[in-house]
């Protein structure tokens, strides 16, 4: 049963393949800590590891939250830090421009999470343009937030390619909320990524893939499992198509899409502090 459940996740992907007793071949995974959080990362070097975990080849990050953290616990700036350490190890160009697009529908709260990081996100291309040194030290950042297919009527990754035209960045930052197959890692675990995504894969509604591929720059990902396949509980006819999430997902989801917000402005403008951006963001 558990080989049927779907998840966004590299890292269950990889232990759902070994425990299975699966060839490893073509991967290589690592433990570390980054600015004090457990971090997981399984790297795909070839197309027969990437179709065996079902995964894209690339490089996937999962840190590991001990707690929904919130903007006032004592750890939020140190989980910042890590998180940024894992996007520009994705790499971030140098004096170009960055694309940050919050994936997903924000009247859906486990699907909001793009929606509610573009609130903590510093979008300054307009601000630098205006040629002012004040922004000289800062990076040059968009925005966008693109409607799912049922409200838009447009592929999300059509109005990013669309706007890419416009900006011509050097870089695409894609937030969104994932899928798991583990209870633990609702809300828990944040997943970083330089493959690209399928908006919706998890849930069994693939949309056009935003990678290098459709947009001919670099793709980061940064999502955070929100549901979870209820198929994982049992193997009922009605549980069929069902996703569980958690009682407080409103809460968390907020904590989540805060931490990425910030930990996005702390890749993009490493010489800021969280202090600093608490007065930026508001």
């Amino acid at each position: 049963m558990l080989s049927s459940l779907r998840t966004d996740l590299a890292a269950e992907s990889y232990d759902r393949l070994r425990c299975a007793g699966g060839i490893l071949t073509g991967l290589s995974t690592r433990s570390e800590t980054v600015c004090g959080a457990d971090v997981f990362s399984v790297e795909i070097t070839d197309e027969q590891a990437a179709a065996r975990l079902g995964k894209p080849m690339g490089h996937y990050y999962t840190l590991s939250l001990p707690r929904t953290p919130g903007r006032g616990d004592a750890s939020f700036a140190d989980l910042a830090a890590a998180v940024a350490s894992l996007i520009r190890r994705c790499g971030v160009p140098e004096g170009r421009d960055v694309l940050v697009a919050a994936l997903g529908n924000p009247d859906i709260t486990p699907d909001a999470l793009g929606s509610l990081c573009a609130g903590s996100v510093l979008v300054t291309r307009h601000l630098k343009q205006g040629g002012s040194a004040l922004w000289q030290r800062f990076a040059s950042v968009s925005l966008c937030r693109p409607g799912v297919l049922g409200t838009a009527g447009v592929e999300s990754a059509a109005q990013i390619a669309a706007l890419c035209e416009v900006v011509q960045p050097g870089l695409v930052i894609a937030v969104d909320a994932l899928a798991g197959s583990e209870v633990s890692r609702l809300c828990r675990s944040i997943q970083i990524c330089d493959s690209g995504i399928a908006p919706g894969s998890g849930v069994c509604n693939d949309r056009m893939r935003i990678d290098r591929a459709l947009l001919g720059v670099p793709v980061t990902v940064v999502g955070v499992p929100t549901v979870v396949d209820a198929s994982a509980f049992g193997e009922e006819e009605g549980l069929r198509g069902l996703f569980v999430t958690p009682r407080d997902i409103d809460s968390a989801v907020r904590a989540c899409a805060r931490l990425i917000g910030y930990g996005i402005d702390l890749a993009l403008h490493p010489s800021l502090s969280v202090e600093d951006i608490d007065a930026l963001v508001g």
